[in-house]
């Protein structure tokens, strides 16, 4: 079973339409699953730096801030200690991690939910070009032709530059790449809006194998021993 979703112009005119796999686009939405896999991610964007100075750490001398008796004063033994003035913290924050493991299943399954909710609510656009020239003006009205609500995910591929340099600098609108997609982002958008090229790679998947790098540099090795065959 196959979705299928209308490829439009930057006019509004239809010029194609796409099929979204079900297993992507139809799958189940599981809240606690989505809600597990996002705290995750904004636990793991904490820097967990923070830190404050115990008594052991601020700067002082180990001997009594004044004497034992008749000054009225309730006694004190140091002046590092947290009820003076420039002493250590009671209870100091310490340096932490806030990772939390996140198997990559977990992660596909959330991308998937979130989608599908996206896609169940006519949420999903595709565009055929975002622009061919660098323009704000003609990238934006080709993007919110879909809609006026207003958080806005814009998907497009790496090799359009010249999208990339039309909105990168726009305020009301989230600018992101196929393999950057994740449940927080969409979910905090009221709709998505593909590129041609965008939606292609994302279906497409990663590069699994050798790199094209690899490749390239295996053919230029055959090309190489093909010649010194021949000569």
């Amino acid at each position: 079973m196959a979705l299928t979703v209308e490829i439009k112009n930057a006019e509004g005119k239809k010029v194609g339409s796409v099929d979204l796999p079900a297993e992507i686009f139809d799958a189940q939405t599981n809240i606690p699953l989505i809600h597990q896999v996002v705290t995750a991610q904004l636990a793991a964007a904490r820097q967990g730096t923070q830190k404050s100075k115990n008594r052991g750490e601020v700067s002082g001398g180990g001997k009594k801030p004044f004497k034992q008796k008749g000054t009225g004063r309730a006694r004190q033994g140091s002046s590092r200690s947290p009820n003076q003035k420039g002493g250590g913290t009671a209870h100091a924050i310490r340096p932490r991690n806030y990772e939390q493991r996140t198997p990559k299943k977990m992660i596909a399954a959330a991308l998937h939910g979130v989608l599908s909710d996206r896609q169940r609510n006519d949420r999903i656009h595709v565009l055929d070009s975002v622009t061919a020239a660098p323009s704000t003006k003609a990238a934006l009205a080709a993007v919110r032709q879909f809609s006026d609500r207003k958080n806005l995910l814009v998907v497009v591929s790496r090799q359009e530059d010249a999208a990339w340099r039309s909105l990168r600098n726009a305020e009301d609108l989230h600018l992101l790449v196929p393999d950057q997609l994740n449940a927080y982002d969409i979910l905090k958008s009221d709709d998505m809006v593909f590129s041609q090229a965008a939606i292609n790679a994302f279906l497409a998947g990663p590069v699994s194998g050798k790199g094209v790098t690899a490749v390239a540099f295996e053919s230029e090795i055959e090309e190489i021993q093909e010649v010194e065959v021949s000569a």
